[in-house]
């Protein structure tokens, strides 16, 4: 029998479980960038081919983004992007509302020495930013900056498990951030609510925080939908 599996293949089989989480972070970021599109196919041979390792991390990475509602199995065409209505996006921002206030009221509430030392580098980023808005020049700079401050609020909470359902949901709203990216002003906008949140938490003021927080996400919302009319 001809072996069809692609040959050289960088990643061995002792390194599957590895192998599965760079493939599926891999195909993840190529939606959330924009290279694979709503509608696009999703071929498992083509994939193989293209990172030289087998079908089987290929198709488990796309079971994995199926689940998260990313693709889809269509009868008699395969695996496709999905795209995203309005109602999810709705459904995702009332979801956000709801567990990125918690975040930061929480991690307001556990700030403490270490957590402090972290928040100040970032918002000395923030408003360094602030008075220099060129050197946010590039969208993949606006988008580190963004996970960074994702990525600490929920590590400053403290919970495990918030934090990573916020990041998923995070994920979600990138693969239809590129709707207001455009919008006039907006970025800086979100960055100084960033920074405001950030500084409400690192002050220990959780109501403060909590409220700052609500407001960035409806701003956002409103963004967004306003951008997929």
């Amino acid at each position: 029998m001809t072996n069809t599996e692609p040959q050289n293949q960088p990643w061995t089989d002792q390194e599957l479980a590895p192998i599965r989480d760079k493939v599926y972070s891999y195909i993840k970021d190529a939606i959330l960038g924009g290279e694979y599109k709503a509608g696009d196919r999703l071929v498992e041979r083509n994939l193989a081919e293209k990172l030289k390792i087998s079908r089987t991390p290929i198709r488990e990475a796309l079971f994995k983004l199926e689940s998260q509602r990313f693709v889809s199995t269509i009868p008699r065409k395969g695996v496709v992007v999905n795209e995203i209505s309005r109602d999810e996006i709705l459904e995702v921002f009332l979801i956000l509302s709801s567990l990125e206030t918690l975040a930061v009221r929480l991690a307001a509430q556990k700030i403490n020495e270490e957590t402090i030392a972290e928040f100040d580098r970032e918002i000395d980023t923030l408003q360094r930013i602030q008075e220099n808005p060129a050197e946010l020049d590039g969208e993949e700079l606006h988008m580190e900056v963004n996970l960074r401050y994702n990525d600490l609020i929920g590590k400053a909470s403290k919970n495990i498990r918030l934090h990573e359902m916020l990041t998923e949901l995070k994920d979600y709203v990138r693969a239809f951030s590129n709707l207001s990216k455009h919008t006039p002003g907006r970025t800086m906008e979100a960055l100084g609510e960033h920074l405001d949140i950030l500084v409400a938490v690192r002050n220990g003021q959780a109501d403060l925080a909590e409220s700052y927080a609500r407001v960035h996400i409806e701003k956002a919302k409103r963004t967004y939908m306003k951008s997929s009319l």
